[in-house]
């Protein structure tokens, strides 16, 4: 029975580490933690810039609007890509209307900020980095999803 007065923190004995099994071609849990995390930094830190912004509300839409469909487009292109790759039916029509969106999201997000007049030059580079991060994070988290699908399935 150890003393009262030994620091359970300092104890020379060692407890064994427990493995977690992992999928081969599975994402190691921080992988998929980082995903994670950057999708929240990257949406959270867009949102509040943009509900402390001092711009009209119909342009905060109009950013909010950028932002979500710049999302739902970038998850849309990732599994368009991603299907071709494994030889699964895409339609050229999706496939090609999964990048337009994409291209639009993105030169939308670029155009708007080129010409925001009330915005100083250090919160466009704000937006622009939130935006880009979170389009990252979103293709990563669903490429995350569709590996551990696969290696789960092989067994």
């Amino acid at each position: 029975m150890p003393d009262m007065n030994e620091n359970p923190l300092m104890s020379s004995e060692k407890k064994p580490k427990i493995k977690v099994e992992r999928k081969e071609g599975e994402p190691t849990a921080a992988f998929k933690g980082a995903s994670w995390t950057a999708l929240v930094i990257g949406v959270s830190a867009y949102l509040i810039g943009l509900f402390n912004a001092g711009m009209e509300l119909n342009e905060k839409g109009y950013y909010f609007a950028v932002l979500v469909f710049g999302l739902y487009a970038a998850v849309s292109l990732q599994k368009a890509v991603r299907d071709k790759e494994e030889d699964i039916p895409v339609s050229g029509i999706y496939y090609g209307l999964s990048w337009f969106a994409v291209i639009t999201a993105i030169s939308l997000m670029a155009i708007g900020l080129y010409n925001a007049g009330s915005i100083i030059l250090s919160e466009k580079g704000f937006y622009g980095m939130s935006f880009i991060l979170s389009l990252f994070a979103a293709i990563t988290i669903q490429k995350n999803i569709r590996d551990t699908q696969l290696a789960r399935e092989r067994d």
